[in-house]
């Protein structure tokens, strides 16, 4: 999902006047691409493997080196090669994670034509795009690719680079299998896509940890498992039929619409404990910029969600998701930009 999710921005052009890099853009934003029966191998993987929702992983990675450029001490060329290994093994994680549910969820029963994962987007399986042995494939050289990362950065900077990389696996393995049918699955998320994932890019890049990095990897993950708690609202009724009780499903809708707005207030409480603390420098203060967002996401939040898809509205029926999302967006991407200010007035200013 993308900025490009909201109804105001329109529906993507049709397939004759997309070029490559049309269809491309298309499906990280949308998660789906015009004519994608006859699309590409690129769109079609692209939407096989969800890159729509990567950029929450692509934010923690590049939140985790800006932490090790600011907190770590020295950053040159050669820890730049170990952020960028780090963050290609995130995003090659995250995309086997993603084939991985969709070959469970649908050998399970729990992904049918019905169920929202197969209406918003073209399903890998369900609409023919791939065959489950492709599936399993794609993950196991994904997979291997991983492997290979991990084991160059261990030797590079220490054993506990696999540990950050193994207990990520199995968290998501774990999540697709177990944690959300029993509520643990938003949790999941706050730890991945936070310490996990930031944290473990700042010891593969420094290989060193520090108290701050902890604190500083909390405020993200918490928005990302608020995106995770918005989809799960969006298949509450699915959810239960299918015996997943996830956080909502437990909850009920209004308790589970108001931990969603708990988690972006918390967010900025976290934002400004980190300041105050002199965890990160002030110039993280940028992310209150999202505000006029969360102002747009908590008034549709407090409104029913509509009874029939909106128009040029790409991913019904998700909704609170979508909502969800549009304001991770925008707060990483101010997070990301709140680091870089606070790493460039301390070269500049000695800050």
């Amino acid at each position: 999902m993308a900025d490009s999710i909201l109804p105001e921005e329109g529906i993507p052009a049709p397939p004759e006047h997309l070029s490559l890099p049309g269809r491309w853009r298309v499906a990280v934003q949308r998660c789906n691409a015009p004519d994608i029966a006859n699309a590409d191998f690129i769109t079609r993987w692209l939407v096989i493997a969800r890159a729509c929702v990567f950029s929450m992983t692509l934010t923690s990675g590049i939140i985790g080196a800006l932490l090790a450029a600011e907190l770590g001490g020295h950053f040159g060329w050669r820890e730049l090669g170990f952020a960028l290994l780090a963050i290609i093994g995130l995003l090659a994680a995250h995309a086997t994670n993603n084939l991985i549910n969709d070959y469970v969820d649908t050998r399970r029963g729990v992904d049918t034509e019905d169920y929202p994962r197969g209406q918003y987007a073209t399903h890998p399986l369900l609409g023919g795009l791939t065959t489950p042995n492709r599936l399993l494939i794609a993950a196991g050289l994904l997979t291997l690719l991983d492997l290979g990362i991990m084991l160059y950065l261990a030797s590079v900077q220490g054993p506990l680079v696999i540990a950050f990389a193994v207990s990520g696996f199995l968290l998501s393995m774990g999540y697709t299998s177990i944690l959300k049918r029993f509520a643990l699955g938003e949790i999941t998320a706050l730890v991945v896509w936070g310490p996990l994932m930031i944290v473990g890019t700042y010891y593969a890049i420094t290989g060193q940890l520090t108290p701050n990095a902890w604190w500083a990897s909390l405020p993200y993950g918490l928005i990302v498992a608020s995106v995770l708690i918005g989809k799960h609202i969006d298949k509450m009724e699915e959810d239960r039929k299918a015996n997943i009780h996830s956080l909502p499903v437990v909850l009920g809708q209004k308790r589970a619409i108001q931990l969603l707005k708990a988690s972006f207030l918390l967010f900025y409480l976290l934002i400004f404990v980190l300041v105050f603390q002199k965890v990160v420098g002030f110039w993280i203060l940028v992310t209150v910029l999202a505000g006029w967002r969360l102002r747009t996401v908590w008034m549709v939040l407090s409104l029913p969600k509509p009874k029939e898809k909106p128009e040029n509205w790409p991913v019904w029926p998700l909704w609170y998701v979508a909502w969800s999302m549009y304001f991770n967006r925008a707060a990483g991407l101010l997070f990301i930009l709140g680091l870089v200010f606070d790493i460039a007035a301390r070269v500049v200013f000695g800050q």
